[in-house]
């Protein structure tokens, strides 16, 4: 299937601008609260307070990725996916990612321009499937708040079926989401899809029925194939 061409808002200038500003108050009112969270990740378990990993940016290009650490270091072989109870996150961790709080670092992502504040999830090198994606991955996007209790999801899975299982089902639903919201992307449906994220990350529960179609504007209600 073709992917469709992104809209002029999606590559354009005004977007990047919107971005950069955003990011650079947001690092600004962040900053006290980043380094307790820093501090705190390194006292709750050993290792890094960041996490960093390559990812897949825009045409193609790899950068860093920055998050605080959720997860023990060195933990070892696993599904590339977590879901929920996954002993690899530690206690701290668990709490940082149900507020969304390991993403903050990515707004020096968006500031050095590897990223935007919506778009589809950066990926690794071995799960891209846009191939040369025209614009920016983003810290949230259509599919980042259709598939917000994916952890939830997918602790339905056995561990060794959770990657197939991924890439057969969820994957492509994501890729249709993205690319549909991408295509259609405006400075407003921007503005109601980060204010959909920060409702549903202080409130993790459904998304307000005005704001609902900022998870995909233009796309249908995935459907998530049960499990045989």
């Amino acid at each position: 299937m073709e992917t469709p061409a992104p809209s002029d808002w999606s590559i354009s200038r005004s977007k990047r601008c919107f971005d950069f500003l955003i990011a650079l108050l947001a690092l600004f009112l962040m900053t006290i609260p980043m380094l307790l969270i820093a501090i705190l990740v390194r006292l709750s378990s050993k290792g890094p307070a960041l996490f960093i990993q390559e990812r897949v940016g825009q045409k193609g290009k790899l950068f860093a990725i920055y998050k605080f650490r959720s997860m023990t270091a060195g933990n070892g072989a696993g599904p590339s996916h977590t879901r929920g109870g996954d002993r690899r996150i530690t206690a701290f961790g668990r709490w940082l990612r149900k507020l969304k709080l390991d993403e903050l670092p990515q707004f020096y992502n968006v500031l050095r321009g590897d990223m935007s504040l919506v778009g589809p999830r950066p990926k690794l090198l071995h799960h891209e499937y846009i191939p040369n994606m025209p614009y920016r991955p983003g810290i949230t996007g259509a599919a980042t708040l259709a598939f917000r209790h994916e952890e939830q999801l997918l602790s339905a899975i056995h561990d060794s079926e959770i990657d197939r299982y991924y890439d057969r089902h969820i994957k492509p639903l994501k890729a249709h989401l993205d690319s549909h919201y991408m295509s259609h992307a405006t400075a407003w449906s921007d503005l109601r899809t980060l204010t959909a994220t920060m409702l549903v990350c202080l409130v993790p529960v459904s998304v307000p029925k005005p704001l609902q179609r900022a998870e995909h504007p233009h796309a249908p209600e995935p459907q998530i194939e049960a499990v045989q």
